[in-house]
């Protein structure tokens, strides 16, 4: 099993970004994305694209099953 919430943080600090950032980046609550990050709650499919979207990466990248973060 993948480890979001490590992930999600890592991804995050990379760019440079706060929660608060990527929550209003992607369109949710800050404590939505908060839930995320903690692993208290795991994102729905439209989430996770939003999220490589925002980050502009692969999703195979934000999700922790590549190291290659460029979009194919």
């Amino acid at each position: 099993m993948y480890d979001l919430a490590a992930q999600f943080k890592k991804v995050r600090a990379e760019k440079g970004y706060t929660q608060k950032d990527v929550a209003e980046g992607i369109g949710i609550a800050e404590q939505a994305y908060q839930r995320y990050e903690y692993g208290k709650s795991v994102p729905s499919a439209l989430v996770l694209l939003s999220l490589a979207d925002f980050y502009n990466v692969s999703l195979d990248y934000l999700v922790g099953r590549s190291d290659d973060p460029s979009r194919h």
